[in-house]
């Protein structure tokens, strides 16, 4: 099954299936379940369903063909007969909720059509990694807040509430809605009967907002009906435009899109209980770690992307992880509230919100905000946690996690080193008290140099990690690639011993190079397939030219970053809907073939 998505900061619409325009689920934040709640139908009975009838006469939505708006809205287009149809999701940036406009042109004779949206809540879960259902009772009610009715759920007090709108005037409406609970389920159908004459056009729009209680989410609905949908429709367009990039290249600019506002949208967003903004591996409970918070994962690979599009978000990241985020920094997951989630230290992750604090004001110029109170003393904690991990001796620092959370094989990682180094350095190079850092970067440099740099071939190379003693190991894993050293400055794309060690990892004998494959991407043992994280690492370390020919064979998750593909179709193998693996695509490609802003270059062309 192919999927579309779209969503907004509130509500994420993961599961918009490509073969008949239905929603299998939404998904939400929610800071008191410290995760994600979703609203689900069944496969058979989904959420929502846009359905069709001509001289009462069932007519199958099949044959869509699809486009994103701006690349993110999705729309689609059918010919049934002699109907024309046309659809569109919209969530509406700013807004709890969205809409969903079905539109029929008539081609032919006068025809009765009845066209509309059938629901089915079945089921509500709650996602942090896993989803599991949660065993409370729905409520189903009419309301006159939204002249239609309002469906909730209520542990004690409520949880969230779901409201359809179509009207102020319902005796002024030709919509009509139904609705009844059946045993642990809620129907409902919004519906309009019309005569269409030929070359006539009829259309239906219900909006659904979302809120903590009844009035909340009838009035959320409400609003979005009073802005009307071209309006807001515009609206959105124009916020999507602004932050649009090109690199010149149509397909490019479709891949880099598409996952720059995935992971805008799924990699953050607000929760609805306290509008706070969180940010998440991904707000899609398809992605296999949904809905909880890892260091690396937001800040290394989300955040370039989300400062190329909006760099007030961007700070909004940061405020949120040396917050909400730091008296855990560097351990393996969290929950969105901050609290511990998965034990284990990884030193990448503890490097990572220092790493994107000094990228920030390098691209903004905002060199105030390393005055601020938050940055300060979470720039204390990470050191403090930093100096716990030296080598009594030897100016290297070890790890317990590798990139891909996993197990250690020895406790120094060069990469984990070099980002060590990368961030010792930028601290000295903006706080005059961190000055005697510079010295200490320079004492990691020459440990990786005398402990990390091994001979294979006669010739030297990157181990992967090392235990001092006389153990080392030839490996790489795409989270944390020995690709990115030229990347993150420690050495040049020319440099020998780096040289050497690309070439090992991608030769054939190298287990996980796939070097035969018609995508040689690297893999590893916990994804055993090219990563999509490896084809950016490629893009970034002057392998364009190849890493663009493959991503070209790669369809991924329906055009979204997965995990890893498989070596010879470019299907998703792993990881479907990964919300910051997105982003890090999104920022390789822009980086690699120069990517500008689509509006400055098309006013340049006006």
């Amino acid at each position: 099954m192919n999927y579309y998505v779209t969503g907004n900061e509130y509500v994420a619409l993961p599961t918009i299936r490509e073969t008949d325009g239905a929603i299998e689920s939404l998904s939400f934040l929610h800071m008191g379940a410290k995760g994600m709640i979703e609203m689900c139908g069944t496969p058979e009975n989904p959420l929502l369903k846009p359905f069709l009838q001509i001289n009462q006469k069932d007519i199958p939505l099949k044959g869509l063909k699809w486009r994103r708006i701006h690349h993110w809205l999705p729309t689609f287009t059918a010919t049934l007969g002699e109907m024309e149809v046309e659809g569109l999701v919209l969530a509406p940036v700013g807004e709890r909720g969205f809409g969903y406009r079905l539109k029929v042109r008539n081609r032919g004779t006068g025809a009765d059509l009845r066209l509309g949206l059938r629901g089915n809540w079945s089921q509500t879960k709650h996602s942090i990694n896993e989803s599991k259902p949660i065993e409370v009772g729905k409520n189903l009610y009419p309301s006159g807040w939204n002249h239609c009715f309002v469906m909730d759920l209520r542990p004690d007090l409520s949880l969230f509430a779901f409201a359809p709108i179509y009207t102020e005037r319902p005796d002024q409406c030709p919509i009509q809605s139904d609705f009844e609970k059946a045993g642990q389920e809620i129907h409902f159908c919004l519906e309009q009967s019309v005569f269409v004459a030929t070359g006539e056009t009829c259309e239906i729009c219900v909006w659904f907002g979302l809120g903590f209680e009844e009035v909340a989410a009838a009035t959320s609905a409400k609003e979005m009906l009073r802005q009307g949908f071209d309006r807001e429709l515009e609206k959105t367009c124009g916020w999507l435009a602004e932050r649009e990039r090109t690199v010149g290249d149509s397909r490019l600019d479709e891949i880099l899109n598409v996952n720059l506002f995935f992971s805008f949208f799924f990699g953050g967003g607000k929760t609805l209980d306290t509008e706070e903004f969180v940010l998440v591996t991904s707000r899609s409970p398809r992605y296999y770690v949904s809905a909880a918070y890892w260091d690396r994962d937001s800040l290394l690979w989300s955040f370039p992307a989300i400062l190329l599009a909006d760099p007030d978000t961007a700070a909004e990241m940061l405020r949120y992880v040396f917050t909400r985020q730091i008296r855990n920094v560097g351990i393996h997951s969290r929950y969105i509230d901050g609290t511990l989630l998965e034990p284990g230290f990884e030193l990448d992750e503890l490097c990572a919100p220092v790493i994107a604090l000094f990228r920030y004001v390098e691209h903004t110029g905002n060199t105030a905000i390393l005055r601020k109170q938050w940055i300060t003393d979470g720039l204390e904690q990470i050191l403090k946690r930093l100096r716990t991990m030296r080598h009594k001796e030897i100016a290297l620092y070890e790890t317990f996690l590798q990139p891909t959370d996993d197990l250690r094989v020895h406790p120094y990682l060069t990469y984990d080193n070099v980002l060590v180094w990368y961030s010792l350095r930028k601290l000295a190079m903006y706080y005059p008290e961190y000055a005697d850092l510079e010295a200490e970067a320079e004492l990691v440099r020459e440990a990786i140099g005398a402990h990390c740099i091994k001979e294979k071939d006669g010739q030297k190379m990157f181990a992967w990690s090392v235990d001092l003693t006389g153990n080392w190991d030839i490996y790489d894993e795409p989270p944390g690639s020995l690709l990115l050293l030229p990347y993150y400055g420690f050495c040049s794309q020319n440099d020998a011993v780096w040289r050497h060690t690309v070439e090992i990892i991608r030769r054939r004998d190298y287990p996980y190079s796939f070097a035969d494959c018609p995508i040689a991407e690297i893999g590893c043992p916990h994804a055993p397939h090219p990563w999509v994280l490896s084809i950016s690492n490629s893009l970034l370390s002057g392998r364009k030219e190849s890493a663009g020919k493959h991503l070209a064979l790669c369809k991924l998750d329906n055009g979204i970053a997965c995990e890893s593909v498989d070596e010879y179709t470019g299907e998703s193998t792993t990881g479907d809907a990964f919300a910051t693996c997105a982003g890090f695509l999104a920022y390789a490609i822009d980086t690699a073939f120069a990517g500008k802003k689509k509006k400055e270059v098309a006013n340049c062309v006006n």
